[in-house]
């Protein structure tokens, strides 16, 4: 049989070609670090769940930062874990808020790090919740209880001004409450932030990958789940029309959460859509890894460098990632 004058391995025969070739290269330069915040000073408690990921007060994560930054990743983003919580998440939105004071540390030490603030109610709410919670008469346990949309939003403009006043630099809000980009976008122009972008978690599933995330949060819903708001794992379409109406309402940016149980969405979303899009590789992603590798399973770095790579193949040009310094490091 004659040979075909097209050989593909022609092209993969050593790194140096394999390399020329490559049509998708992943850098640093999209990375996202999540840090989480929490009272206290010389803090830096494990999360058991997410080996190598900790609590850390507003000190510690001033020193993570700096390495961050030291690595070539341009942005992290952060989570608080309130002093205190309440039914109107008040530490959120208030000036010495746990973000705030963070953002305000970071800014002095690292001026040049992107800074986006998760904006989201569940850490400082006291049932855990993303919203305003009305108990109604439900005939089911299911709607025994309304997280009421419309009064949330108010509370999530109040959290997005107070974040941009502490100096954050771009604003994701990742509630799920409708309508909840143009009411940020309001709030924040009539404060003066009109140049502040907003990065939606427009497409955010109620999935059972962030599991790990509520114990780092300390964010896990008190009755019930967030099902009611976050969107059906089923629904691709629902999904596009979530971005759509979320792009009208005057986001600047999209995000995709989960990542790899949903590389379809991504990879559909940068077909239609004209503008940055990112994904969240979440808490559950990355403690399978980890665990997998502990146990001698896979190989921790050519998986997570894969897993990264395959995020960024479906279209995903920003990484939210708990592996950026670590990928970081094995790409410099």
């Amino acid at each position: 049989m004659t040979f075909p004058i097209n050989r593909q391995r022609r092209l993969r025969r050593t790194e140096a070609l394999r390399s020329f070739v490559r049509e998708t290269r992943l850098t640093p330069a999209g990375f996202v670090y999540p840090l989480f915040i929490c009272p206290g000073e010389g803090v830096r408690k494990p999360v058991s769940s997410m080996p190598g990921v900790f609590n850390l007060s507003v000190d510690e994560a001033v020193k993570e930062c700096v390495e961050v930054y030291s690595l070539g990743i341009p942005a992290i983003i952060i989570f608080g874990l309130p002093e205190t919580r309440d039914e109107i998440a008040t530490g959120a939105w208030i000036d010495d808020g746990i973000v705030q004071r963070a953002t305000r540390a970071i800014r002095a030490a690292v001026p040049n790090l992107i800074i986006l603030g998760d904006v989201c109610l569940c850490e400082y709410m006291s049932h855990g919740h993303c919203g305003i919670v009305k108990k109604v008469n439900g005939h089911t346990p299911e709607t025994e209880y309304e997280i009421v949309n419309d009064p949330t939003l108010d509370l999530l403009a109040k959290t997005a001004v107070s974040q941009a006043k502490a100096g954050v630099d771009i604003i994701a809000p990742s509630d799920m409450m409708d309508g909840r980009i143009e009411a940020l976008r309001t709030a924040l122009d009539a404060h003066g932030f009109e140049n502040i972008p907003i990065m939606s978690y427009a497409s955010k599933f109620a999935s059972g990958f962030y599991g790990p995330f509520r114990e780092a949060a300390d964010s896990a819903p008190a009755f019930g789940d967030r099902r009611s708001y976050q969107m059906d794992p089923a629904n691709a379409r629902e999904a596009m029309r979530e971005i759509e109406l979320d792009l009208e309402e005057g986001a600047d940016m999209i995000l995709m959460k989960p990542a790899l149980a949903y590389l379809d969405i991504i990879a559909e979303a940068r077909m239609r859509f004209d503008v940055p899009i990112g994904a969240y590789q979440v808490s559950g992603e990355y403690a399978m890894i980890k665990a997998a590798a502990q146990n001698g399973w896979i190989d921790h770095d050519r998986i997570m460098l894969e897993t990264l790579l395959s995020i960024q193949r479906a279209g995903a040009s920003i990484i939210l990632t708990y592996f950026a310094k670590d990928a970081a490091k094995l790409l410099a």
